[in-house]
């Protein structure tokens, strides 16, 4: 995004300040008409360029719309996997309520069984004592002391009767401390199951928690990825519209200085001068010194044809007989301003570029010298001359061959 900023920057930074720079008002109407077309090219050479970057971002933004639209799935995904996870971790937190619950009522029932375990011990403890204590005859104090066995039968009853006493006390004590000693392995099993549970509902939190994270996270790419296209197309968008304004301006401006200038017309024009004639087919176009070479390098292409210098205005000949099967203007020429052709035969044709304003017609029969343009500055050019190139099937060759 900044890349672009700093491109469209630096291509508008000196078209503005080229067009801040007054005209001055002792310039001519024809130097200022070249001047304001020259503009008004490169006005639509930047224009064209904003086009490109439009089209660029249109591409980029076509693969974020998609890209939006991938993350928008991945985020109806991550919802319904958070759905899932907050109705498992309810689940969970329901099974932890009951196991907690039940862990509680073992955990009373253990305090309970505990309570009466050492009631029957102390009451075990205390029959013991008594035992001990007491002058009751114990079971080998009976047979001893017996002198029969019908004696023997009835202290034998007796000893019954304080033996199912004592049993019954010895099993109470025995069922306490089995029932308590089941209770506390039913505890042990209910913690570890409280661990797991209370294990689970935090990964489940935390898988939620990364689920958020993940939602939130795309939430502000997509955000982001938004508002920088939205800012990109209306960076955009407002230069094309500046470019767009300045150039109508200045069409209309130069059509005003057009005008000016059809109605001098009716005046003295700059004569053509003599013929000038070289060894070859045909005359020169204009008279003038050679300012670049056929075939020099320039940037981005080679120099298909030869400059020769002349004032604006001047008129411009046809170096032969021919038809005009070509005629550009400013803005459909490729940068070769006002732009003529004529075919003189089925192999060869004659170029004459940068043209102030055309001398001829469309499909207009030609004879050899006579006008068919005059010298200017439009198109890709700096300062009045005339790129005059021979083409022979169609390919450019070096105009001095023929001239």
């Amino acid at each position: 995004m900044r890349r672009w900023k700093l491109l469209l920057a630096c291509a508008v930074l000196p078209m503005v300040l080229w067009l801040a720079l007054p005209l001055g008002s002792s310039a001519s109407p024809q130097g200022r008409l070249a001047q304001i077309q020259d503009k008004i090219e490169v006005t639509r050479w930047k224009i064209g360029r904003r086009k490109g970057v439009e089209k660029v971002l249109s591409s980029d933004i076509a693969r974020w719309s998609a890209r939006i639209g991938s993350l928008e799935h991945r985020i109806d995904r991550l919802r319904t996997r958070e759905g899932e996870l907050q109705a498992d971790l309810d689940a969970k937190r329901a099974e932890l309520v009951a196991t907690q619950e039940k862990l509680r009522s073992e955990r009373r029932r253990l305090a309970r069984l505990r309570s009466r375990l050492a009631e029957g011990r102390r009451i075990l403890e205390r029959r013991l004592v008594e035992l001990y204590q007491a002058d009751k005859p114990d079971v080998v104090t009976v047979v001893l002391n017996s002198k029969g066995f019908a004696d023997l039968l009835e202290r034998g009853e007796f000893l019954r009767r304080i033996r199912n006493q004592d049993e019954q006390i010895i099993k109470i004590v025995r069922t306490a401390k089995a029932d308590a000693t089941a209770t506390a392995k039913r505890l042990d099993r209910l913690e570890r199951r409280q661990q797991q549970l209370t294990a689970i509902v935090l990964a489940r939190r935390n898988q939620v928690a990364q689920a958020k994270m993940g939602l939130l996270s795309t939430q502000v790419g997509l955000r982001r990825t938004r508002q920088g296209k939205q800012r990109a197309l209306s960076n955009v968008r407002a230069e094309r519209h500046d470019l767009q304004e300045n150039l109508e301006q200045m069409e209309a401006q130069s059509a005003k200085i057009a005008s000016t200038l059809r109605a001098a017309s009716a005046g003295p024009t700059l004569s053509a001068g003599p013929i000038k004639r070289g060894s070859g087919q045909l005359i020169w176009p204009v008279n003038g010194p050679i300012t670049g070479s056929f075939g020099e390098a320039r940037p981005g292409h080679m120099h298909a044809g030869i400059d020769i210098a002349a004032a604006e205005g001047t008129p411009i000949r046809a170096a032969d007989s021919g038809k005009v099967v070509l005629l550009q203007g400013v803005g459909s020429s490729g940068g070769y301003g006002n732009f003529t052709c004529i075919a003189h035969s089925a192999s060869m044709a004659t170029c004459y570029a940068h043209q102030s304003r055309f001398g001829t017609s469309m499909g207009a029969n030609v004879s050899q010298g006579q006008v068919i343009g005059y010298v200017g500055n439009t198109g890709h050019s700096f300062g009045a001359h005339l790129h005059f190139e021979v083409r022979i099937n169609g390919a450019p060759v070096s105009p001095l061959a023929y001239l």
